[in-house]
């Protein structure tokens, strides 16, 4: 990965620092076009950005240098007028690391992932609803220390989900979405990966199409004073290939809050796919034999600690 990559990250949070600062005429302005044009929305968003550096000189205990940046950005548009809800969220991360004096940067976080949905009163806590999810990654993806092989790219893979169905919504912090009716498309814009057959097209075809259920189940809350708790869980079953086997999606992000400015957070993610296939050491003996591809769950951890800017 091209060493100027920690540079672009750090200029565009500069940019995104420097734009959250405004004036008290600003926010005056803010507040009068809010109240004009944005009847009915809550907008909000939290941005999280960890950096930490390390260096040795004849240190007797050992060690590398090491660099690293990590940033996560939470953005949600609501809308919510007589019986028509409107939300939508955003989520993206990204995070570099460079570990040795002569090291690249190698990637350890990078995704986007949108969701919308649109839900009109049925009754009591039910509303009926239509969702749209989209997620893909912004950069290249190596399966290190091996980096001159891409697994994964931007688009490479994208997924769409299209839902109708019910949303039981006992209070604002908590959604469960039931669709009967679901489409999800995976793409492979890559020609290389889908010649592969990577996750689940078809060898030489870069989209996949599916038909099935899908269950989506959201809560967030302030568990204790300062400490934020929010999870997600997606769960998908292919009607017309292997019903049984489920695509699971599960993301849980813990925050605890210092000060105004300072907080930790801790983000988990555990992914199992039943069409995408992984190397899977079968006899332990550190190569990789033809055929020992399998599909195994994923699990991605990221602890951060840094400045915290809400809005």
């Amino acid at each position: 990965m091209k060493k100027n990559h920690l540079l672009v990250v750090l200029l565009a949070f500069t940019c995104l620092l420097g734009s959250s600062q405004t004036t008290e005429a600003e926010k005056g302005l803010k507040a009068a076009v809010s109240n004009d044009s944005l009847d009915g929305w809550k907008l909000s968003g939290t941005l999280f950005i960890n950096a930490s550096q390390s260096s040795f000189t004849n240190w007797s205990a050992g060690g590398q240098p090491s660099v690293s940046v990590n940033g996560l950005f939470n953005g949600r548009a609501y809308y919510k007028k007589d019986k028509l809800s409107w939300d939508n969220t955003l989520d993206i991360g990204y995070g570099l690391l460079k570990q040795g004096k002569d090291a690249d940067f190698i990637k350890t976080d990078d995704k986007i992932d949108f969701v919308s949905k649109l839900g009109y009163k049925a009754f009591e806590k039910w509303n009926y609803a239509a969702l749209l999810n989209f997620k893909t990654q912004m950069d290249k993806g190596y399966n290190y220390p091996n980096d001159s092989v891409i697994i994964s790219r931007f688009l490479a893979p994208a997924y769409i989900l299209g839902a109708i169905g019910l949303d039981y919504k006992p209070g604002d912090n908590m959604s469960v979405f039931i669709a009967p009716v679901t489409s999800k498309f995976t793409i492979v814009n890559d020609q290389t990966l889908a010649d592969s057959g990577a996750f689940g097209v078809d060898p030489g075809n870069k989209m996949r199409a599916e038909l099935g259920g899908y269950i989506r189940f959201s809560y967030e809350k302030e568990i204790l004073k300062n400490i934020n708790f929010g999870t997600k869980l997606d769960l998908f079953s292919n009607y017309l290939n292997n019903p049984g086997n489920i695509d699971i999606n599960w993301e849980t992000l813990i925050t605890l809050k210092a000060n105004e400015f300072l907080s930790a957070s801790i983000a988990t993610q555990l992914i199992y796919d039943d069409d995408i296939k992984i190397e899977n050491d079968k006899n332990d003996n550190g190569t990789i034999e033809a055929g020992e591809y399998s599909p195994l769950i994923q699990f991605k951890e990221v602890i951060s600690i840094g400045l915290t800017l809400k809005f």
